[in-house]
């Protein structure tokens, strides 16, 4: 049964430090705050003060049970005020000469049975515990920012820690209405771990100028539906936090994945470190404010409308969920359509889903009757390829398979008249093979869509080394025409989206296979612990591990990045048949 630890003690009130004082006073521990001297305890009490007084303005917190917090918390200058408390979590700048000075100097103060907590993110825990006489006593106690906000609690045992003490501390979790998620002490945990590679993969995508930071950040907010761009998140978080952090993941590891992109370690050095200091990726109002101001960066608009063709007709050819999405997209948007499917059959099936889906807009009051029967007319269907020859811009929405598009856009060159855009909807295939079987490269485009294309805003707008300028611009302005946000990028692998989702992916499998920690805790751990909408095997499995897989070695053949292989155990499932939710069976069970 685990031991109820009543006194707690936090070394370090900067905001991390401050905020999980706060976590234990708010759920009726007695606290004890120690910093360095007074200038610096009163700055930490005032960060708690600033916290709970935004609570209490929230109505999550009365002015009463603030001042019963206050109550429950002593501040002190000097480690022996520590002395009966039964624990001490550390709480310190992330340099492990001076958490190992905390440690050596706390066991001389403590109680034998008291247990020595470190709150690091990224340094082992295990050299950390060695400072000690009792390392078998020393935990990690690893809380996310802001810490009375975020529910997830990383608890990392070293191979000596003690069973009941790893116990208590996952008991004391629970009492602070956190989910704790234990882990064996290696660099990154288990959500840095996931995390760190996908933001210095984003970094590097804007230091080799394939993507803006507006476009990273906006493909991965409205193309996965997370809560920040990797970007701005890392101006968040501190980009000397996040280069220390890789520096010690890729020190231990040795995996290229980790190493600091070179522009974060200069970013550094020049004092730009995000939020914090007012200027990252971004640039802020003014130090630690989260308002974005425009800078040398910033897109211009004062150049003008952009050069574009002009468009009126638009066709679609394929008979699939996409080819669907993407017709509906255009005719609510006032274009005429013309779809080609593969005979009247399917012609039929794509009108009665049109059909469909417009009714379903009207019913839930997204369209008007006469909005949905203003599309419907502007929309006609054929099973003859050569409907599309006054067509200003024709989109390709067809299988993933190279040589069935290729063949297409050979056709297409064929039939199409003079400066019709030829687009595809590709997610992973070289939108230059397909430029290239035609004889105008210059008119080929990338036009990737999001799954369900009616409801998803993202598209990315894929230009190859041929893409004529006027031809981009004019599918990105029908992009926000049709109510839908266009993010620009080269013709490699992966585009934007996968080429940063995909590896993440890949590594939580290579974190399951290496038994470091098992489905359920890695999927907490990116969900309340980034705030991710899906973890990555419950995301994984609607996607489809063949899917996932296909994209993954697409990757790994563009780049030829270690590790970007699949990871082995991705490769077996598939080789199963486990292939996700539309079987029954992948990283969980469906069949129950």
């Amino acid at each position: 049964m685990a031991r109820e630890l009543q006194t707690v003690g936090v070394v370090g009130l900067g905001t991390m430090g401050a905020g999980i004082a706060e976590v234990f006073a708010r759920n009726g521990l007695t606290v004890v705050g120690v910093e360095r001297d007074e200038v610096a305890a009163e700055r930490g009490r005032g960060h708690i003060q600033h916290s709970t007084d935004r609570a209490v303005k929230r109505g999550k917190l009365s002015v009463e049970e603030q001042q019963a917090l206050f109550d429950r918390v002593t501040f002190a200058t000097e480690l022996e005020a520590l002395a009966d408390c039964d624990l001490v979590i550390e709480a310190v700048v992330e340099r492990l000469e001076l958490k190992r000075e905390v440690f050596s100097a706390l066991d001389k103060i403590v109680r034998e049975d008291a247990i020595l907590a470190t709150n690091t993110s990224s340094l082992s825990v295990t050299e950390i515990s060695v400072a000690t006489e009792r390392p078998r006593r020393v935990v990690g106690m690893h809380f996310f920012n802001p810490a009375p906000v975020q529910e997830f609690v990383e608890v990392i045992k070293t191979v000596v820690t003690e069973p009941h003490v790893v116990e208590d501390v996952q008991e004391l979790a629970r009492r602070l209405h956190k989910v704790p998620v234990v882990a064996a002490d290696r660099a990154g945990f288990i959500a840095n771990a996931l995390l760190f590679g996908y933001l210095n993969h984003a970094v590097s995508m804007v230091e080799s100028r394939y993507a803006t930071r507006e476009d990273v950040d906006a493909a991965m907010r409205l193309g996965c539906g997370y809560p920040m761009g990797p970007l701005a998140l890392l101006d968040l978080i501190g980009l000397d936090t996040a280069y220390e952090i890789l520096d010690t993941m890729y020190k231990q590891g040795r995996n290229r994945l980790h190493a600091p992109a070179p522009i974060l370690k200069q970013m550094v050095t020049a004092g730009l470190l995000g939020r914090k200091t007012g200027r990252g990726f971004y640039t802020y109002e003014a130090p630690d404010s989260p308002v974005v101001v425009d800078d040398e960066h910033t897109p211009s608009t004062s150049g003008g409308a952009p050069a574009v063709r002009s468009v009126r007709q638009v066709g679609v050819v394929g008979s699939g969920t996409m080819a669907v999405g993407i017709i509906e997209v255009c005719a609510k948007a006032g274009y005429d359509v013309v779809y080609v499917a593969r005979g009247t059959e399917k012609v039929d099936r794509v009108r009665a889903a049109l059909e469909r889906s417009l009714e379903k807009g009207v019913q839930r009051g997204k369209l008007s009757s006469e909005e949905r029967d203003a599309a419907l007319r502007r929309i006609t269907g054929t099973a003859k390829l050569d409907d599309l020859s006054e067509a200003d811009l024709v989109v390709e929405a067809v299988v993933e398979e190279l040589s069935v598009k290729q063949a297409l856009f050979e056709t297409f060159d064929e039939i199409c008249k003079p400066g019709a855009i030829l687009a595809t909807t590709t997610s992973s295939l070289p939108v230059i093979d397909l430029a290239m079987a035609t004889k105008r490269p210059s008119d080929v485009v990338g036009l990737h869509f999001f799954n369900p294309a009616p409801v998803m805003k993202l598209v990315e707008v894929v230009s190859t080394v041929s893409t004529a300028p006027e031809v981009a611009d004019t599918v990105a302005a029908l992009a926000v025409a049709a109510g839908k946000h266009p993010v620009r990028c080269g013709d490699r692998a992966g585009f934007i989206v996968n080429a940063l989702l995909f590896p993440y992916l890949n590594d939580a499998v290579r974190m399951l296979e290496a038994h470091y920690s098992n489905v359920d805790d890695i999927d907490a751990a990116m969900k309340l612990g980034c705030r991710l909408p899906m973890g990555p095997f419950e995301l994984l499995d609607v996607v489809g591990l063949d899917v996932s897989l296909a994209i993954q070695r697409t990757l790994y053949l563009e780049f030829r990045e270690p590790g970007f292989a699949p990871a082995p155990l991705l490769e077996h499932l598939v080789t199963a048949g486990y292939l996700g939710r539309k079987t029954g069976r992948g990283f969980r069970d469906y069949t129950a």
